[in-house]
């Protein structure tokens, strides 16, 4: 059979249409796995990180990348210095040692004298010496007196004590909860420590006291979680924690406000659930900055508090993506300059005032409008399912919330300050490994609550515990509020 020209052209059509749709569908398996490649090279960038560095972003914190752009301040920096140098003098012992020349130095080798004259008062040098931490034992001798009548007998009044027949002062008390309330160190390495020293304290002991300062001071933390409640904006987080006797993670949850005073408090909860935000800040009025968590929908999606969402975050994201994607240096940059804004009004003094907004409305907003260009203009050629895709699409579609804080000079641009407040709790985590049950978790969380809020508001928290330990069992409820750490004031 003679094949025909004609049908040797419409074998050869076919056969081009077939290789078409083959290699069509060959690209289209291509840009598939480029982009599996990709999310698989993000994560496992992200798991090196976890698990080979820190955690954080590896490029330099926007703090540091914004010192960067507009340089050091000289000025502040002096006033730092001064301000620890005033700490010192105020906190450190003085010691002043004498350094005599001797007896073979005391004659001029010139004339022979041997009366030589003091010039000014000597040259000074300072040095710096760690004096080990010491126990000191009270002997409180209550001094009794009787009639000789037989008829009276009266004895003098003894110490101010934490609880009955507790042998052991506030100062001591409030040492263990600074140590591992603020510096994240466990009860049983403080035994070891005081061991070291010779006075052994059992753990069980130490403890026990732990959860009593608790207990006593339960009401300075409802009473800050009522004001935190109260407050116009509130920020939240949170992070996994261990509890003993289950597999699964329980959660230590921060809630912060800055009305009227910086106040931070922490809630211990055995889940994740939005039960926790919605018991501390239900029916509360304001704006809420957190992440795009969905636990926290019940208090932004049922007409109580405005969500704002986390530059931060967004910024965070973006990052992850800089790996299979150079072009998010520009991206990283924009973010970058929003925060130079902020940093200038911070140091104008102007924060929080009409002067801040109107700084963001003109210079903050056309910047944000440029990133939500550059961002829209790379969707249209990012897989959504790329690293940058999924970076770019959690920016577009929380934009709403990102951008709140451009006409509300009250709010801030990011959540930052509530992931520092839950570091403690990470590295607390890594300590002391676990809580012990739930009373344990809500005890921690409240003595963590005081001694977060003491430091914010610049008090000492081993002053601030040692002396309200002492106030609290008898001080009147209406004027709870003056043992707060942001109003408490020691007693003359």
């Amino acid at each position: 059979m003679i094949m025909t020209a004609g049908r040797r052209r419409r074998i050869r059509a076919d056969h081009d249409c077939e290789w078409r749709d083959e290699a069509e569908r060959l690209r289209g398996q291509l840009d598939e796995l480029k982009t599996a490649v990709d999310q698989i090279r993000a994560e496992m960038e992200s798991m090196k990180r976890r698990l080979l560095g820190p955690k954080s972003e590896k490029i330099k914190p926007i703090g540091h990348e914004v010192r960067a752009q507009v340089g050091a301040d000289p000025a502040a920096a002096q006033e730092a210095r001064l301000a620890n140098a005033k700490l010192r003098s105020a906190r450190v012992v003085t010691e002043r040692i004498e350094h005599k020349l001797p007896d073979g130095e005391r004659t001029c080798p010139k004339c022979g004298r041997d009366k030589l004259k003091r010039v000014g008062p000597g040259k000074p040098s300072v040095e710096w010496e760690y004096v080990p931490g010491y126990f000191r034992r009270r002997v409180h001798v209550r001094e009794t007196l009787a009639c000789p009548c037989g008829q009276h007998i009266v004895a003098a009044q003894g110490p101010e004590r934490v609880g009955d027949r507790v042998q052991y002062g506030p100062g001591f008390i409030a040492f263990i909860v600074v140590a591992k309330c603020g510096d994240s160190i466990p009860i049983y390495r403080l035994e070891k420590s005081f061991r070291r020293l010779g006075v052994p304290v059992a753990r069980s002991t130490m403890t026990d006291l732990f959860h009593r300062a608790a207990e006593l001071l339960a009401p300075l933390v409802a009473r800050m979680l009522a004001l935190v409640r109260a407050a116009p904006v509130v920020r939240a987080d949170e992070t996994s924690i261990k509890m003993l006797g289950t597999e699964k993670r329980a959660f230590m949850w921060a809630f912060l406000c800055d009305d009227p005073a910086p106040i931070i408090t922490y809630r211990f909860s055995p889940s994740r659930s939005g039960e926790t935000p919605a018991a501390v800040l239900g029916g509360s009025q304001g704006a809420l900055v957190v992440d795009m968590y969905t636990g926290y929908n019940q208090i932004t999606s049922t007409g109580g508090r405005t969500r704002v969402a986390c530059l931060a975050h967004a910024r965070r994201h973006l990052f992850e993506a800089m790996a299979t994607a150079p072009q998010v240096r520009h991206a990283l940059d924009l973010i970058r300059d929003v925060y130079v804004v902020e940093h200038e009004a911070k140091q104008l003094g102007v924060a929080r005032t009409a002067e801040h907004r109107a700084m963001r409305q003109a210079r903050s907003k056309p910047i944000m409008e440029a990133l939500n260009t550059w961002l829209a203009d790379q969707r249209a050629t990012s897989p959504p399912k790329s690293p940058l895709g999924s970076a770019i699409g959690y920016a577009l579609n929380n934009w709403t919330p990102l951008t709140r804080f451009l006409d509300d000079e009250k709010l801030p641009p990011d959540n930052n300050a509530s992931e520092s407040a839950l570091r403690v709790v990470a590295l607390g985590r890594k300590n002391y490994l676990f809580v012990g049950n739930e009373d344990a978790g809500n005890n921690v969380a409240g003595l963590y609550s005081l001694v977060a809020t003491c430091e914010a508001n610049d008090v000492n928290p081993l002053d601030y515990l040692s002396d309200v330990l002492l106030r609290v069992h008898d001080h009147p409820a209406a004027e709870l509020d003056d043992l707060l750490p942001h109003r408490w004031r020691p007693r003359a």
